[in-house]
């Protein structure tokens, strides 16, 4: 069975989605026998770091969603397109489509109406294309057949890798430039999603001016809808809370590794990668509770009660509180991550794909016409 890769994602920035996107790709590439070779169909606007992505063919007519539902099956005819980036052209038959979580249907609030009018109408159609579908977790993949009455044995779960970053060299200028001590700060990943629960977070630091030698270095942006509120606005100004923008992966990577822990009180994630990446490079991890956060993260976070304030509070003071706990937790993490591997997801998306690990795919391009 011919397949293509349907690299829209080369061409938009690099966040969570797209990062497991180009990670498989890289990984399967890396893997390949001959008579095997993976394509990337990509649009013109490609760049990195999926412009460097080997074997890619370019198709340069129009870009964006016009150029995936309209340039993409046109170029892909004859060929299983596999989509790793949640949406697939809704007119081509035989496709594999990861999607990574329900969010548009379990925590809406987030999105635009656009945004969800597009992604719910690509997931209202997707059942009747009759796809083999790709997730990231256990989690998701009840979500998957909960929402769209898609059979489970139909879903395929293709967990994260986390060593990407032994590619990233650390940038220490970061800590100098906040002026940060180690193992006295926490970092938080900030957003514009509210579903990163920033403002319960900032709710937390407020009750902890006993950690008078703490800092809390937010990394990302400010959501304006969260600040409008004069109270949370006020807790922002806060001498303790750095507001570091956004950093480049090597400055993340040195945050990490510097850090008395990462606090991620997220509710909801399809998987939860910041927290496994933040493993990775020995950071403790104090994490929600909810949702897929606790199957990615096993037994080697502290966990939050993400809706509570106080708690969030708590477990934070008793990290930082207690230097015997975050060499516990730092032990664990690392040794927990680095059973996440590229290379171990590329193998299982490749025995998917070509029916050494289930059977669906082949019955379902038996069944479909071509194109």
């Amino acid at each position: 069975m011919a397949f293509a890769i349907n690299g829209k994602f080369t061409s938009q920035p690099v966040t969570g989605v797209q990062r497991v996107a180009y990670e498989l790709t890289r990984a399967m590439q890396m893997r390949e026998e001959p008579g095997n070779e993976l394509e990337i169909f990509v649009p013109h606007n490609a760049m990195e770091p999926g412009a460097s992505l080997k074997r890619q063919r370019r198709f340069p007519w129009l870009r964006g969603t016009l150029w995936e539902q309209i340039t993409l099956p046109l170029a892909a005819r004859g060929r299983t397109l596999v989509n790793l980036c949640n949406t697939n052209p809704i007119l081509k038959r035989r496709q594999v489509v990861m999607v990574h979580d329900m969010a548009v249907y379990d925590a809406p609030n987030g999105f635009s109406k656009k945004f969800l009018l597009w992604y719910r109408l690509c997931f209202s159609i997707l059942p009747r294309m009759e796809p083999f579908v790709l997730t990231v977790s256990t989690f998701s993949k009840r979500r998957i057949s909960h929402h769209l009455k898609i059979d489970e044995s139909r879903i395929a779960v293709i967990q994260p890798g986390a060593d990407h970053l032994d590619r990233v060299v650390p940038d220490y200028g970061v800590i100098e430039r906040l002026q940060l001590r180690e193992d006295t700060y926490c970092v938080i990943v900030g957003s514009l999603d509210p579903r990163k629960n920033l403002q319960r977070v900032l709710e937390a630091i407020s009750g902890l001016s006993h950690l008078r030698n703490v800092r809390f270095v937010i990394v990302g942006g400010k959501n304006s809808r969260i600040f409008a509120n004069e109270g949370i606005e006020a807790m922002s100004r806060s001498k303790q809370v750095i507001w570091a923008g956004f950093v480049s992966d090597s400055e993340l990577k040195a945050l990490y590794q510097r850090a008395g822990c990462l606090v991620f009180p997220s509710l909801y994630e399809g998987f939860g990668l910041p927290p496994l990446e933040a493993m990775y490079c020995g950071c403790p991890v104090v994490a929600s509770s909810r949702t897929s956060i606790p199957e990615a993260c096993g037994d080697a976070a502290m966990y939050c009660d993400a809706m509570s304030a106080q708690d969030v509070a708590e477990k934070i003071s008793l990290m930082m509180s207690d230097g015997a706990i975050r060499q516990r937790y730092r032990v664990k993490g690392m040794a927990h991550a680095r059973e996440y591997r590229w290379d171990r997801s590329a193998k299982r998306l490749l025995d998917v794909l070509y029916g050494k690990e289930s059977e669906p795919l082949p019955e379902l391009a038996a069944r479909v016409s071509a194109g």
